[in-house]
């Protein structure tokens, strides 16, 4: 009956696929007969290709199906053996041509036979496994891929129009990069190209040689080997390390610093960065660690209630001091409240250009912090344009003594003080520059040094002292940079 049954079925498939459908018989491989029919496909010429790795999944697939139908063949024989080799054990009698050894033999050898098809199947479902994860890792590369992709060509549409805004001569509204700024902090004001423009041609002219303005004088320090940990005299500045690089055009010019003696709720990591190109300085940027610094992510933003100008602000006590835009008033601002806690007039300072260092910048007066205390450098009508240093009172900034130097403003590139010691640096554009010029305020005299510097990037628009670190922080053309150093002993 079922022979017949099978006949009617092939029949009503070949009647339905015409000449399309194929019957096959033949034995699997554990010797039973098995019926096959094909059937074309009505409306496709050919089976879609599959990418590669879906083929492999399907080929891992089959093998696998394969695997586990003979597994169940092996199983089924295994237990139509063990159930025989029962009856013969138990007294039963078996088949004329059966014996208890050969079925024991056959026994054993489809147990091996069994372990190593399971065995073959775990590795078949493990690199399957692994193919999918593989895949899957694939497609999210993919996807990473792309994302990046589509942002590099955001940001070379983006700088290829702010190139071509400046070829055109215009100065776009310059903002702090999307690391440096978080979202809802107030924008950068314009930039004038004039103005800066007018900076750099105005330095360009007025850098000019101070070797011959001072005659060597004697300290009144006994000075002795490198290396003290004390105060001393500065004998060595180390090549400048670069920790950050500024990415627009209004980090050209710049100050960045770290408090000596920082007050809660701040630590000894935590540095501030403002970038001085503009006409309305007022963002100060604060990076909690280090490395928040160095990689560009803020953890605040200051806006500063007053405008401030020049490179010579310096934190202190947990206090922002720095000098108000186009004025002779310096101010103290609370960094923890961000409120102004005093300001002061410096009497007959110049101020917006009447008495900077020889690269411009505006920068009539800077503030330096050593281990005495609170500085201001400065000059005046009534000394000519010669350096002035004045020691301030850091919560009421009241002048607490003033000092007149030898050492014209306008004749060094900046200037920076270490154990109550004014140094001069003489080129802020020259590779192989030198601290040329040292003011000791405890005898009130001068003398002239030759202490290599070097200004690696060539515009070095910001020199100060970090008592705490011994260090130099420098701002050389778009990038913020330090200097290791040795005093000599006292």
């Amino acid at each position: 009956m079922p022979a017949v049954q099978l006949l009617l079925l092939a029949c009503l498939v070949g009647g339905v696929g015409a000449r399309t459908a194929q019957f096959q018989k033949a034995n699997d491989r554990s010797g039973r007969c098995q019926y096959t029919f094909s059937v074309a496909s009505p409306s496709e010429s050919s089976c879609p290709e599959q990418g590669p790795a879906m083929s492999a999944i399907q080929e891992l697939q089959r093998e696998s199906s394969e695997q586990r139908a003979t597994l169940e063949s092996t199983k089924a024989r295994l237990s139509s053996l063990e159930a025989l080799l029962h009856r013969l054990t138990s007294g039963q009698p078996a088949g004329p041509l059966e014996t208890q050894q050969g079925l024991q033999s056959e026994l054993e050898a489809l147990r091996r036979e069994r372990k190593q098809l399971e065995t073959q199947t775990r590795e078949l479902e493990s690199a399957y496994s692994n193919l999918v994860r593989d895949k899957s890792a694939l497609e999210e590369e993919k996807r990473q891929l792309q994302a990046e992709n589509e942002d590099l060509a955001r940001r070379l549409e983006s700088s290829s129009q702010e190139v071509a805004s400046l070829r055109r001569g215009q100065c776009p509204q310059a903002h702090s990069s999307s690391q440096d700024v978080p979202s809802g902090s107030r924008e950068v004001a314009k930039w004038n190209l004039e103005n800066v423009d007018f900076q750099e041609l105005k330095s360009e002219l007025t850098e000019v040689p101070a070797s011959q303005i001072l005659k060597e004088s004697p300290s009144g320090h006994p000075r002795n080997e490198e290396g003290g940990t004390g105060c001393g005299e500065l004998v060595w500045v180390g090549e400048p390390i670069t920790l950050r690089t500024a990415e627009t055009i209004t980090g050209k010019y710049g100050v960045w610093m770290r408090d000596p003696q920082a007050a809660f709720p701040y630590t000894q990591e935590t540095t501030w960065r403002i970038d001085t190109v503009g006409t309305d300085i007022r963002q100060v940027f604060e990076y909690d660690l280090i490395r928040q610094f160095t990689q560009g992510y803020p953890s605040k933003v200051h806006v500063l209630p007053r405008p401030l100008e020049s490179t010579g602000a310096v934190v202190y006590r947990g206090s922002l001091y720095f000098q108000a835009a186009e004025s002779r008033t310096v101010l103290r601002y609370d960094l923890r409240t961000e409120t102004l806690k005093a300001e002061k007039e410096i009497p007959g300072a110049g101020y917006h250009g009447q008495f900077p260092y020889s690269w411009g910048g505006y920068t009539d007066i800077d503030l330096a912090v050593d281990e005495i205390g609170l500085w201001v450098i400065y000059s005046t009508e009534a000394a000519k344009g010669a350096i002035v240093l004045s020691k301030l009172n850091p919560e009421t900034l009241e002048l607490e003594q003033t000092w007149e130097t030898n050492i014209r403003k306008q004749s060094v590139a900046n200037a920076f003080i270490i154990c109550g010691t004014l140094y001069t640096v003489s080129s802020y554009s020259s590779p192989d520059a030198t601290v040329n010029f040292a003011y000791d305020t405890g005898t009130g005299s001068s003398k002239a040094l030759t202490v290599p510097f070097k200004n690696r990037y060539k515009y070095s628009s910001m020199i100060d002292y970090n008592p705490l670190e011994r260090k130099l922080f420098a701002w050389d053309n778009f990038n913020m940079v330090s200097y290791d150093i040795k005093l000599s002993r006292m």
